[in-house]
This record gives C-alpha cells, sequence and structure tokens, in this order.
C-alpha cells in the first residue's frame, strides 16, 4: 500500500474529524484524482516536441499519458482545430498517493529558492492546481536528454466541500505551503 495512503486512513481521517468536526466517517475529504497536464505549443512546428513531452510524462507518472488536441480552430495562433497541443495524465488510487508523496518529499524541495508552494491554487470547490515552470525538478527525468524545458499543470481534486477543508487534508498529508505574513 501507497505511504500517503496508509497515513490518510490511520491518522488523517481521524484528525480531520476532530478539526471540522464531523460524525460520520463518509464526510470526510479525500483525493478523488490528480490531474497532470502539459501544454506544448512548439507542437504545431515540430511533432518531435510533443513525443518527447509524452515520453517525459509517462516517465514522471508511470503512466502513458494522452494527447490533446485542439478543439477549435484559433487563426491567430496558427491553430486548426484537431491539431495535437499536448498531453495529459489522470491519476487514480495507489498511483496518485505515490505521485503525491514524491511531489511532496521529493520534488518541490529541489526547486531553487523553495520557500514553499502557494496556498492560492485552490478554487471554490476544494481542488488545488499547482503550476511547474521547469519540469526538470522531477528525478526520473534525465536532464542531458531534455531538448526544451517544459512547463506543466498539476490539479488535486478532492472531495472537500470548500476551501478550507482542501487546504486542512494536503496540509495534514504534509504539502508544504508558504506561511503568508
Amino acid at each position: 500500500m501507497a505511504r500517503l495512503r496508509e497515513l490518510y486512513k490511520k491518522k488523517i481521517v481521524h484528525e480531520l474529524m476532530k478539526r471540522l468536526k464531523y460524525e460520520n466517517i463518509m464526510e470526510v475529504p479525500r483525493l478523488d484524482k490528480i490531474v497532470i497536464n502539459i501544454g506544448v505549443s512548439a507542437a504545431k512546428e515540430d511533432i518531435k516536441v510533443l513525443d518527447e513531452a509524452v515520453e517525459e510524462l509517462a516517465a514522471i507518472t508511470g503512466q502513458k499519458p494522452i494527447v490533446t488536441r485542439a478543439k477549435k480552430s484559433i487563426s491567430n495562433f496558427k491553430l486548426r482545430k484537431g491539431m495535437p497541443i499536448g498531453c495529459k495524465v489522470t491519476l487514480h488510487g495507489i498511483m496518485m498517493y505515490e505521485f503525491l508523496d514524491r511531489l511532496i518529499n521529493v520534488t518541490a524541495p529541489r526547486v531553487r529558492d523553495f520557500r514553499g508552494i502557494s496556498p492560492d491554487g485552490f478554487d471554490g470547490q476544494g481542488n488545488y492546481n499547482l503550476g511547474i515552470q521547469e519540469h526538470i525538478i522531477f528525478p526520473e527525468i534525465n536532464i542531458d536528454k531534455v531538448g526544451k524545458i517544459k512547463g506543466m499543470n498539476v490539479s488535486i481534486v478532492t472531495t472537500a466541500k470548500n476551501r478550507d477543508e482542501a487546504y486542512e487534508l494536503l496540509s495534514l498529508f504534509g504539502m508544504p505551503f508558504r506561511k503568508e505574513g
């Protein structure tokens, strides 16, 4: 079993029930899925950049990404409907907990001048979005073979009803949020 999943079942559930004053264990928020997305605008000219992004995202997540395509044509961006413009992976279950564990404990501290993750990435429904500017912070990526540094978006979807519940859940998982003030 994944380390964070075990932590969730043994400690976090009981801690959240105390902090948020829940009566029923089914009310406690939990992780639903994690979606990792890489947008590759350079794929319009060179499809090899997209192939490289797919390969690297598969190495980071351990799961084969799907290629996302443009939904409509935009002439200002020289984009046609159906052109490949990125790739994404949706993680569930053990893979999701393993990725979150690596993100919190290995990857985040590798960021240059790391002072914590911004607590501003929550939406109103209890989900958290994290933008990563350099994908080379993941230890699975061989820096010598990287052609171009890419950014990525990590969306952590929870069953929390609001921002505060999601913040409590992720902070109990060990997410290193930056202290404001």
